[in-house]
């Protein structure tokens, strides 16, 4: 009875190992680890450097047979892809983990930590570690080869307006660029009566046709030309064409309305002044303050033109000014402007001074005119009005001058303009030398109305010293609460981006206070 107790009291005996003689504990194979790696590798046939993929471009891995995929370094959907380069060869063995290994983000490696198992002699489970390395290699994928190519497009729109002006153009870039929509487009050429973009597939195409309709007033139209089709898989090739046409109505120009129309909007007068152009055409009749919006379908159902070319605007003098304080409202009457105030003025050209003539009408500046200020505006007097609605007015209802906007030194304003717009990137053509003065009236247009200013990026232009919100001619300009800090994107060491410029409530406190609060900051907390 002693001798099985003590039998049963050892711990389970050693064998030597058949190669060295080290003492082992038994296995199926009688081999001590190191002599059954050195005699068998389970890793034989898994390549221990395999290349991959990258578009510098767009930023994304190569998947075969045909997919590009954007993973993010480290993450779980690179490592997936890492191991589906060696998938064939790993199906052999068991997987038991995977993970990276650390290396610089520019040094163009991945490195990958691998431990596998195999069945090997009379059953004997062997583990391994061992790493792949991973060598990126630059290649353009499709879709960039074909941006950079220029030439390669499925889909066109083509903006036009009518006009000589291009203030609408101008807007409209603006707001192509707070919302990004121009990320997706080929390339952008701009030629005398409009632009044109070109994208790589229909469906961007028709985004950006969508967001015209929401931000100006436009109709378009469709087409497609058959480029080339396949008869036995029924696939076809098309390229398709998009025609946006803008209403030819530009701020600060005078229309006449149909009598329909102006009867429909309140009774107001055909003679009115277009005050701004956003989604919809705003009009506002000088004479009684009336305001009226018309978006496109109306404006195509009544159409109407303006009357003078902007060329055609002249400098008065203003002689007398007087307040309207009663305003006569007929039965039926729209809505009254509450930011413009009616005045009677007497007003003469700069050009007539050694004559006695002078003009009386109706305005809507009545706040900010006073004798001696200089304002523009048409003489319909004087002018050839060729017109279907104004030749059937009663001459009585025409009035003799219609003015426009308070002037002011543009100089000036140029050189204290301490602000700035960004542009597209765009192909230009047949420029013509009065653009950059059209460019500058746009500028003026932002000062002077806060409501088209709310829609458009304004950035701080640091190489102009900050002065007071007015001049001493009281021109109207941008507060610096208005404006943004301008901010570029960057790449931290994870290679996310940064942040653009972000929206003017969020950065007031940082513009005020100057930009070395927000250049301060390190690229990578902007990019977290």
């Amino acid at each position: 009875m002693e001798y099985m107790a003590e039998s049963t009291d050892r711990s389970p005996g050693h064998i030597l190992c058949c190669e060295c003689g080290v003492p082992i504990s038994p296995n199926p194979a009688n081999i001590c680890v190191a002599c059954l790696r050195s005699k068998v590798d389970i890793s034989q046939g898994i390549p221990k450097q395999v290349s991959i993929s990258f578009c510098k471009q767009c930023q994304r891995y190569f998947q075969p047979p045909g997919t590009w995929i954007q993973c993010a370094l480290e993450s779980r959907e690179l490592l997936a892809l890492c191991l589906k380069k060696i998938k064939a060869p790993l199906s052999k063995v068991r997987l038991v983990d995977a993970g990276f290994v650390w290396t610089e983000p520019h040094s163009k490696r991945l490195k990958v930590k691998l431990t596998i198992q195999k069945e090997v002699m009379n059953g004997a489970i062997l583990q391994q570690v061992f790493v792949v390395d991973y060598v990126v290699q630059s290649q353009m994928c499709g879709d960039c080869h074909r941006v950079e190519a220029k030439d390669f497009w499925k889909a066109v729109i083509q903006v036009r307006q009518k006009t000589l002006h291009k203030k609408t153009f101008y807007y409209l870039e603006q707001l192509i660029l707070k919302y990004g929509m121009h990320q997706n487009t080929l390339r952008i050429k701009e030629i005398h009566d409009g632009l044109d973009f070109y994208y790589s597939s229909k469906q961007h195409a028709q985004k950006m046709v969508e967001f015209l309709q929401c931000t100006v007033p436009c109709r378009y139209k469709a087409s497609q030309r058959l480029i080339s089709q396949d008869i036995h898989s029924n696939t076809y090739n098309y390229k398709s064409t998009f025609s946006v046409e803008i209403v030819p109505i530009c701020k600060d120009n005078v229309v006449c309305l149909s009598p329909k129309l102006a009867q429909s909007l309140g009774n107001m007068n055909q003679i009115c002044v277009c005050i701004r152009v956003t989604s919809a055409i705003h009009l506002i009749d000088p004479n009684t303050l009336q305001v009226a919006d018309i978006d496109g379908s109306t404006f195509w159902s009544h159409p109407f033109n303006s009357l003078c070319h902007p060329k055609q605007l002249e400098e008065f003098i203003v002689m007398e000014c007087s307040i309207v304080r009663d305003i006569k409202r007929a039965a039926g009457a729209g809505m009254i402007s509450k930011k413009h105030t009616l005045g009677e003025v007497w007003v003469q050209k700069t050009s007539e001074m050694n004559t006695d003539k002078q003009y009386f009408c109706r305005t809507h500046l009545g706040h900010l005119l006073n004798p001696g200020d200089l304002v523009l505006g048409f003489d319909l007097a004087n002018c050839n009005l060729n017109d279907e609605h104004v030749n059937k007015m009663n001459s009585d209802r025409v009035p003799d001058v219609v003015l426009i906007k308070k002037s002011y030194d543009r100089t000036k304003r140029q050189r204290r303009r301490n602000w700035k717009l960004k542009e597209l990137a765009r192909e230009r053509e047949n420029m013509d030398t009065d653009d950059e003065r059209q460019y500058q009236d746009f500028l003026e247009d932002l000062e002077e109305d806060e409501a088209i200013r709310k829609n458009v990026n304004i950035y701080r232009d640091s190489a102009i010293p900050v002065e007071s919100d007015t001049d001493d001619e009281g021109a109207p300009r941008i507060s610096l609460a208005e404006m943004l800090e301008d901010l570029h994107i960057s790449q931290d060491a994870t290679g996310e981006e940064a942040k653009s410029a972000p929206e003017a409530a969020d950065l007031e406190s940082e513009v005020t206070e100057g930009p070395s609060v927000v250049h301060a900051c390190n690229p990578s907390t902007l990019g977290g």
